[in-house]
């Protein structure tokens, strides 16, 4: 995840933190009306429309001009009679996804992470995970503990996140490693480098760790001009074939691939990059190497207890 980390919204938008320019941050002075969202039919949920949530954040910080925002989704929620908001913020660091969850009247918002309860709260997202990983992986396939991780091959957080997590495999050698892309909308080359990575992947399990770490290392270095380019290097320098990559990733199922880990990742409740999920329970991914061998550790020793 860039920028401002999973936080409320208030927090956002009163945190003072500069927020950089990167689209008109509020509605022309001539423009229209909000659209009224449409009534929805019996045992619907009301949506509201773009124009209503662009409107109501033009209200929260239209006092400060340097706010940009990019509306990305309106759904009804998992949650039953609620709307779920999600926008793209951008600051100095990157881009982060944040999410309103919208009351049926229209009325009131809440912001947060809507956790999982239960006596086995995190079951149904290691099911999900189970079903729909499509990733490279490494480690023994049929292990005590599951680690997935999506990740944006454009966000800054997420290279920094690589060294951790191998300190982690490192330690815990037992554990299955999958790889999920997620690329982030405001990120203009993250969706190409996703196709060169599930490409590189399905050439080489070998090839696509180095792959992976060799454009963590040259991120700052690549452009939305110069992406192909790059890439096609690296994925070659990888031991990869960077002509045959470059011309799969090109491919419409290619990029239905990474739809689906997209898609994938927001049926878990993804919203920033990177995030882990062990055995189903969801941990950032910059969460310090101790605590994910604790988790690890903790969540190994409940697939012996449940034996």
């Amino acid at each position: 995840m860039t920028g401002i980390h999973r936080t409320l919204l208030a927090a956002l938008l009163l945190s003072g933190i500069a927020i950089a320019q990167t689209q008109p941050a509020h509605p022309s002075k001539s423009a229209a009306k909000p659209a009224a969202a449409a009534p929805a039919a019996a045992g619907t949920t009301a949506l509201p429309s773009e124009d209503t949530v662009n409107s109501f954040l033009f209200q929260m910080v239209g006092y400060d001009p340097t706010v940009t925002w990019k509306v990305t989704e309106i759904r009804p929620s998992e949650l039953p009679g609620l709307a779920e908001v999600s926008f793209v913020v951008t600051n100095a660091q990157g881009s982060n996804v944040n999410r309103l969850l919208v009351s049926a009247d229209g009325k009131h918002a809440i912001t947060g992470d809507i956790l999982p309860f239960g006596a086995k709260p995190f079951d149904d997202a290691r099911a999900k995970l189970e079903k729909g990983v499509n990733g490279p992986a490494k480690g023994p396939a049929k292990a005590a503990v599951t680690i997935v991780e999506f990740s944006d091959m454009q966000c800054p957080h997420c290279a920094k996140a690589a060294s951790s997590i191998d300190q982690l495999l490192a330690q815990e050698p037992d554990a299955h490693f999958i790889f999920q892309n997620f690329p982030l909308p405001a990120h203009n080359w993250a969706e190409k480098a996703a196709g060169y990575v599930d490409c590189v992947g399905r050439a080489s399990n070998d090839a696509v760790w180095k792959f992976i770490q060799k454009t963590f290392d040259e991120q700052a270095n690549i452009t939305e001009a110069n992406a192909d380019e790059k890439l096609k290097a690296i994925a070659t320098a990888s031991g990869a074939n960077g002509d045959e990559v470059a011309a799969c990733a090109a491919k419409p199922d290619t990029k239905a691939r990474v739809e689906a880990s997209v898609a994938l990742g927001k049926s878990v409740d993804v919203n920033a990059t990177p995030t882990l999920f062990i055995n189903g329970r969801n941990v950032p991914g910059g969460a310090p190497v101790d605590l994910l061998k604790k988790i690890v550790d903790f969540e190994a020793s409940q697939e012996k207890s449940d034996k």
